[in-house]
């Protein structure tokens, strides 16, 4: 028997399977080979937090350099870094000179240094 019919007949029977029992006809539709489709990320409610479309690189990068999104000491913010590239007209995140993608204003990193 070729592909075409071996395709044609397990459609109809996951159909008919599924018109009369859904757990027959999910065990009988179960087997395919199809990679399973990935859910669209959903955006943050924070804009800063939301790294879509940041490279897989540079994710693990902010993580090895400790980024958090809230300091924990008040006078070591990101907004208060030689590093901060300020927030453009319209934004409402920064960046950093070390790493690509959104940096809230009172995020911290092990690198944070004074501005002069």
């Amino acid at each position: 028997m070729n592909q075409l019919a071996n395709r044609r007949i397990f459609l109809r029977q996951c159909l008919a399977w599924g018109a009369t029992g859904g757990t027959m006809w999910l065990l009988a539709c179960a087997g395919s080979k199809k990679p399973p489709v990935a859910k669209a990320a959903t955006p943050a409610t924070d804009p800063c937090s939301d790294l879509t479309g940041v490279d897989p690189t540079d994710v693990q990068k902010r993580k090895s350099l400790g980024y958090t999104n809230q300091s924990p000491l008040p006078d070591s913010q990101c907004d208060n870094c030689k590093l901060w590239i300020p927030i453009k007209e319209g934004k409402e995140c920064g960046g950093c000179l070390l790493f690509t993608g959104p940096v809230n204003p009172e995020g911290h990193c092990t690198y944070w240094a004074p501005q002069v």
